[in-house]
């Protein structure tokens, strides 16, 4: 009785003219477009500037390794990055799926965003860091960090593409694997520090300097959070803003009203919540938002100053009057609403 597809292909055989040789097969995986290496790497440089633009990583691994003096941009989002043997070189990595890893390198200016952050037998690095899970040093020296703080237009889409929050930032949450005691191998930038006096804009590449960038603080792709610096008042305020088509512009709005009546934003936070956190975190009042939990994960707020929770109350009144938020009730409560969502959150996360 034989197979059929092995008639047909006896048949196209014997169809086939004398002497004519069979193509070979060719395989979904053969019309890949070839990846080349070089493409993917900056080595051996000296005293140049050089990058990438969007689209041009689209998500690959990228090296960068032996330069010395030179200004580095990637303006893509891209799956890991290592950067080994560098010397004063001044660099911007978009948004990185996987990790950032920083090795024998020194005296380096650094703007970045990515999944995980670490630095081992390096000297003398500041960093301007967005990074979703607790930043690691080891065996490495006078490390300084500040908030992620840059814009162009492609950066939030960026973003998307590699599977981070700009909510989730861990920027000054730093764990040392080899501390030293007395000593302190990280500290934090001065809160006024401006990155662009450290990672300045690209100005000799013109097609680097095609890419429309800002590094003004309200332009800013990541909210800009104080983190693990010292408060600056006993009274703070949590806001966790519910899954919906207008989270995201509300929270920013949020967080430019409130910074612009000098309240000041500590920490945020993404994450996805159940029943059974919600009622711990929000005890009487979770009944309220328990039907919106399955829209999708929800953003929490820490802001701080005098007058953080009337202020937030009343912003929240005026402005999103009829979206509904949980806004702490008083200086009181406070307290104990930032440590159970952010103890929750942390869990959550693995940090």
């Amino acid at each position: 009785m034989g197979c059929f597809f092995s008639r047909r292909r006896k048949a196209d055989k014997e169809s086939r003219p004398e002497g004519e040789e069979e193509l070979p097969k060719q395989y979904s995986w053969d019309q890949r477009e070839k990846v080349d290496p070089k493409d993917y790497m900056f080595s051996g440089l000296k005293n140049e500037t050089v990058g990438r633009l969007p689209g041009r990583v689209a998500g690959q691994q990228f090296l960068i390794q032996d330069c010395e003096n030179c200004n580095i941009y990637i303006f893509d989002h891209s799956a890991t990055i290592t950067i080994d043997d560098c010397t004063n070189c001044i660099i911007f990595l978009g948004p990185v799926k996987g990790s950032v890893f920083f090795r024998n390198c020194r005296d380096c200016k650094c703007t970045l965003a990515c999944q995980q952050f670490r630095v081992r037998d390096c000297r003398k690095l500041e960093v301007f860091l967005c990074c979703a899970t607790q930043p690691i040093i080891e065996s490495s020296t006078n490390i300084k960090f500040g908030c992620f703080q840059w814009y162009y237009p492609e950066l939030a889409f960026q973003f998307k593409d590699a599977g981070l929050s700009i909510f989730n930032n861990t920027w000054s949450n730093i764990h040392d694997f080899t501390p030293v005691s007395g000593e302190l191998n990280w500290s934090l930038l001065p809160e006024d520090a401006v990155v662009q006096d450290y990672v300045p804009l690209p100005t000799t590449d013109e097609e680097l300097k095609a890419v429309r960038i800002s590094t003004e603080a309200n332009r800013s792709i990541v909210p800009i959070s104080r983190g693990q610096r010292q408060k600056s008042s006993d009274e703070s305020c949590l806001v966790v803003l519910f899954a919906g088509d207008y989270t995201i512009a509300n929270a920013r709005k949020l967080i430019d009203e409130m910074v612009g009546k000098d309240f000041f934003l500590v920490q945020t936070k993404e994450v996805s919540m159940k029943p059974e956190d919600a009622q711990r975190v929000f005890r009487e009042k979770a009944p309220d938002f328990l039907p919106l939990l399955n829209k999708g994960p929800v953003i929490a707020l820490e802001f701080n100053g005098d007058g953080a929770v009337e202020g937030c109350q009343l912003i929240v009144n005026e402005i999103f009057n009829g979206t509904k938020m949980f806004v702490s009730e008083s200086k009181e409560t406070a307290p104990g609403d930032v440590d159970s969502f952010y103890n929750f959150a942390d869990i959550q996360m693995g940090i």
